[in-house]
């Protein structure tokens, strides 16, 4: 017959030394990315603000950074200071509709009600900012 396996399988020892580095939870890793997405956001939010100045962004940017620094255990997150460029507004809202839309699927996820719904407000806000060929990819 067969001879029995003498060696310890790879698999297993691999699995005995866990203890090596830490490992995180699943809600962990979705706060870590929700996080960061949502300071990419706020990187273009700022972005916008000096481009293009009004209360709604400066309120949209108070909410996310308490919303980054609750995720974060209350460390403040960086703030982008103005490049000098004008990028093209159209563009920064484009893109800040993506990562809104990025940060909304991360915050269902997680469920975090919250979070979720302010990222909805950002894409509703973002779209409406931005050309619609750009967002729905029309020409």
């Amino acid at each position: 017959m067969y001879e029995p396996i003498r060696t310890k399988s790879v698999h297993s020892t691999m699995a005995d030394s866990t203890t090596d580095f830490p490992h995180r939870s699943r809600e962990e890793e979705l706060d870590i990315q929700l996080a960061g997405h949502l300071a990419a956001l706020l990187a273009v939010t700022d972005e916008l603000r000096a481009t293009a100045p009004s209360e709604d962004l400066d309120a949209a940017a108070d909410r996310l950074v308490a919303v980054v620094s609750r995720l974060r255990g209350g460390r403040a997150p960086a703030r982008a200071s103005a490049s000098g460029g004008q990028a093209k507004v159209a563009a920064l809202h484009q893109r800040a509709h993506a990562l809104a839309g990025r940060a909304l699927v991360v915050a269902a996820s997680r469920a975090d009600t919250a979070a979720a719904i302010l990222a909805a407000e950002r894409m509703d806000a973002h779209a409406a900012q931005a050309e619609p060929q750009e967002l729905t990819g029309v020409s």
